[in-house]
């Protein structure tokens, strides 16, 4: 007698059925038990009695109890395949629902990053630069001289990410309004290809 899911599990998955043994003994065991109770007409979907009803079914007629086991496998699997659809579907409801929102902080963050970016941070390494080739400070001027390369980087990701960001929001208002976002270069592929 089966005293929990790993032991019914291991005489599933030798009669054919390897999706709803492995996960029989995983964290999704009483419900993969509860299909398999179905299948084999257990009296309740416990693992004793799904073991008992499998023992049963093995003794009584082998072939018929793989076919009640394969059939439980077939019916695990239109129910993951259900409940992924039903992920999946509501991950999109959720972020149609977002491009569509009206939240301030959504329709506001890129370009106050835009701002931020263009209107205070560029400026002010430009002013302290200025600042030390007016004032002809040599420690000033070596210290972004050393330090050039890490600006340079760190303007080129912070505006690479900006223009991610523009694309991206471009795509999403075209997605909303049901346009192609191809772009201002995508146009004029399209436009050449029209012409060949």
């Amino acid at each position: 007698m089966a005293t929990d899911w790993t032991e019914v599990a291991a005489q599933v998955i030798a009669l054919g059925a390897p999706a709803i043994g492995a996960a029989l003994g995983g964290p999704l065991g009483a419900a993969a038990g509860k299909v398999l109770a179905d299948a084999l007409g257990a009296q309740a979907a416990e693992p004793a009695a799904v073991g008992r009803s499998l023992a049963d079914a093995v003794t009584a007629d082998p072939e018929a109890a793989r076919v009640a086991v394969q059939a439980a496998e077939a019916e695990w699997a239109r129910t993951l395949a259900q409940i992924g659809a039903a992920q999946v579907g509501a991950v999109g409801e959720t972020m149609r629902a977002e491009a569509l929102s009206g939240d301030a902080l959504q329709r506001w963050w890129r370009p106050l990053y835009a701002l931020e970016l263009t209107l205070l941070e560029c400026p002010a390494f430009a002013l302290a630069l200025g600042h030390a080739l007016w004032d002809g400070a040599p420690a000033r001027i070596n210290g972004f001289a050393e330090l050039s390369g890490l600006l340079m980087t760190y303007l080129a990701a912070r505006f690479g990410v900006l223009g991610v960001y523009v694309t991206g929001r471009s795509r999403e208002k075209c997605a909303a309004k049901g346009q192609a976002a191809g772009g201002v270069l995508g146009d004029i592929v399209k436009a050449i290809a029209k012409k060949k």
